[in-house]
């Protein structure tokens, strides 16, 4: 895994995405949901990358995570809090 480069992440703006979010630890899980992403930024501090669902709602990754990137996937595991957030086109 490598640290998350914004630039690499465009192709999934505009895209309808399964997002996905689980807790290393094995505890209760969110069931994935299916949202078309609407824009991907930095946050003002640049300590997270925000993915945005609509003008207000978004997740925030951390940018110390480690990603593992495909043409149709984007992962990203924060060793910090414990949590991986998978991004899939569908």
């Amino acid at each position: 895994m490598e640290p998350i480069n914004l630039e690499e992440l465009r192709e999934f703006v505009g895209a309808r995405v399964e997002v996905s979010v689980h807790d290393q630890q094995g505890g209760d899980q969110a069931p994935a949901i299916n949202k078309k992403l609407e824009k991907i930024e930095y946050c003002p501090d640049h300590t997270h990358i925000r993915f945005y669902f609509d003008r207000f709602n978004f997740i925030a990754v951390p940018l110390a995570s480690d990603m593992a990137h495909s043409e149709t996937l984007f992962s990203a595991s924060d060793t910090e809090s414990g949590l991986t957030y998978t991004f899939r086109l569908i």
